[in-house]
């Protein structure tokens, strides 16, 4: 293998998935050595995440420097023009700019790669990639080169991608969080072992694993905690071992390269769901033909198109579409219509109470106004419950819109608002800690901190420490 460019600046990125700054800051630091190391010399920052605060597109942004709306993904699934319920899941060939690893291996740097969203297909870089947790189940190509999935296997038996979260059975989920975690970061050894990059980033999935499956068992502020749970240790078990690992791959590293410890967004408790379809229904905008049963999804219920008027989906913020004629199969709404309705669906969801009647903050956005373009399959509205500690469930069938539980399976915690921003720059260790930065500037903060210039479609700059010096 090429190894690095001689003198070049050379950077460790760790992406951990669904990290608020509330653990890695607050109440975990002290307890975590070499992330305590890092943050005595370095410049950290909660870091704002995207709209809407979910992997993808957070991790695409971060580290293209454009927002959801200029690379037309607003979550990871997407509904087809001209269908109701056919969708289809982003991959790394839709991004319509280049990542920052892309760049830098332009730019003729040595580049390694494991599991940065979207990372399937994996991409061909100046150096290795090896594919992300949206890579599907059974795929054998997850590399670049193509032969280095072989070796992995051989090496450390079948590559686990990500862990089936939503489950319930507590005791085996955690050893399989660990044991993934384990891998992945064996292969991130591994490869700093082998030869010497400029930018090496790797990305764990199981920080964001363990905070839908564990939350309300460590956290005395969920609704549903669990006082003096036998689970109550796992978070801090789980994080100080990522801690170690982290340690040992900034040991790999070398000496002289910079370290960066960032995350998507961050993660908090889940009040509820509230279930989107069923109140459209109820409000007369979305028309069925029969009660549905409790659990009916959208695509399952007898729906009358022909007097549908908008109907959503479910995740961790609600898509709205709206009927519209000549764009969907059976529309029925006329395209001078949708300022109006856009107008009333909003003012409906503003009258919005909790389920004991108390208020409920709503916020509804129109991906026009939010972004500074709007390319691909946006949806017409975007609506966030509770300032996201409600879900938005896309099921329906129930006796009310609200539901305690996710109703697609077992889950402690939703998406918030910043994840967490640490960068060390081994020409200043200056502790800073700084006000929250925006997502889209880490990709400028990346290329700036190799040498590199950045594309003029960034628009968002570097982040800064406090006395205006960018991290170089």
């Amino acid at each position: 293998m090429t190894g690095s460019s001689a003198g070049s600046r050379r950077l460790l990125v760790v992406g951990l998935d669904g990290v608020p700054p509330e653990l890695l800051f607050e109440r975990f630091r002290g307890s975590l050595p070499n992330i305590d190391r890092l943050l005595a010399s370095a410049t950290f920052a909660p870091l704002r995440t995207t709209d809407p605060p979910i992997s993808i597109p957070a991790w695409p942004v971060m580290f293209t420097g454009v927002d959801p709306g200029g690379l037309g993904i607003y979550g990871f699934r997407h509904r087809r023009p001209g269908t109701y319920h056919e969708t289809y899941v982003p991959t790394s060939r839709d991004l319509p700019v280049p990542t920052v690893w892309q760049l830098a291996s332009a730019a003729g740097r040595r580049v390694g790669v494991v599991g940065m969203p979207p990372g399937y297909p994996p991409v061909a870089v100046n150096g290795v990639w090896v594919s992300d947790f949206l890579t599907p189940a059974g795929t054998r190509e997850f590399t670049e080169p193509p032969e280095l999935a072989r070796t992995i296997e051989e090496k450390f038996g079948t590559y686990p991608f990500d862990v089936v979260f939503r489950a319930g059975a507590h005791e085996a989920l955690y050893q399989q969080i660990v044991e993934m975690t384990r891998v992945h970061f064996d292969v991130a050894e591994w490869l700093l072992e082998s030869e010497r990059y400029d930018l090496f980033g790797v990305q764990e999935i199981g920080t964001d694993r363990l905070h839908h499956a564990f939350w309300r068992h460590f956290d005395p502020t969920h609704p549903e905690f669990v006082r003096e749970s036998p689970l109550a240790h796992v978070a801090l078990d789980y994080y100080r071992y990522l801690d170690g690992r982290i340690g040992r791959l900034i040991d790999r590293m070398g000496p002289g390269a910079g370290v960066m410890i960032v995350s998507d967004h961050g993660s908090m408790p889940m009040r509820g769901c509230f279930c989107i379809n069923q109140w459209l229904a109820e409000k007369g905008y979305l028309s069925l033909r029969s009660p549905p049963a409790p659990r009916t999804t959208i695509e399952a219920a007898d729906v009358d198109w022909g007097q549908t008027v908008a109907w959503g989906s479910g995740g961790y913020y609600a898509r709205i579409f709206f009927n519209v004629r000549g764009r969907e199969p059976e529309g029925i709404v006329d395209s001078t219509r949708l300022t109006e309705l856009r107008r009333r669906l909003a003012q409906d969801l503003a009258g919005l109470k909790g389920p004991d009647g108390e208020p409920m903050p709503v916020a509804v956005l129109r991906p026009e106004e939010t972004y500074r373009e709007v390319r691909g399959d946006a949806p017409d509205l975007m609506v966030y419950f509770d300032d996201l500690r409600y879900r938005s469930a896309g099921t329906m069938g129930y006796p009310t819109p609200y539901l305690k539980e996710n109703d697609i399976g077992p889950d402690d915690a939703v998406h918030s608002w910043h994840g967490v921003f640490v960068h060390r720059d081994p020409a200043d260790l200056t502790e800073r800690g700084l006000a929250p930065q925006p997502i889209a500037g880490v990709a400028p903060t990346i290329l700036r901190a190799l040498g590199l210039p950045v594309p003029r479609h960034v628009a968002t700059g570097a982040i800064q420490p406090a006395d205006g010096k960018a991290p170089a």
